[in-house]
């Protein structure tokens, strides 16, 4: 008899990365970006802060935008209006994230079309720490 195991799509994705670009994380540590970044970074992964107004955050060196990344980044978690979100998603495609992850309350369909489309793993209105947390705590 065979079974069926729901294949956990989501948990594969954080065991595998190693790299979170975090776009619009903020230094102020009443932002919800902050204190996912820094649970993320508690848990073991590289932090790299995507935000033009930021020198540094958590220790790591802000860059302006995801073009200004020299190394492989796994995911692309995106703290940005909606608005924001097809060009961040044309970054990380030409960048070659793997995943492009749209934090809760961040929709952008047309966008996450386009991503999915290109090969990328898409998360769109879901929280990356509460979805670790869910899984590996």
């Amino acid at each position: 008899m065979a079974e069926n195991f729901a294949v956990d799509a989501i948990g594969e994705l954080l065991k595998a990365a190693r790299t979170i670009a975090v776009v619009g994380l903020s230094s102020d540590p009443m932002r919800p970006s902050y204190g996912v970044a820094e649970y993320m970074q508690r848990a073991g992964y590289k932090i790299i802060p995507v935000n033009p107004n930021e020198r540094e955050v958590l220790g790591e060196r802000a860059v302006q935008r995801l073009e200004d990344i020299r190394e492989k980044v796994d995911i692309v978690d995106v703290f940005r209006r909606a608005e924001f979100v097809p060009e961040v998603a044309e970054s990380a495609i030409a960048m070659g994230a793997r995943a492009l992850w749209l934090q809760e309350g961040v929709v952008h369909e047309e966008a996450a079309k386009r991503a999915r489309e290109a090969g990328l793993f898409v998360v769109m209105d879901r929280c990356i720490l509460k979805e670790h947390a869910k899984r590996f705590r």
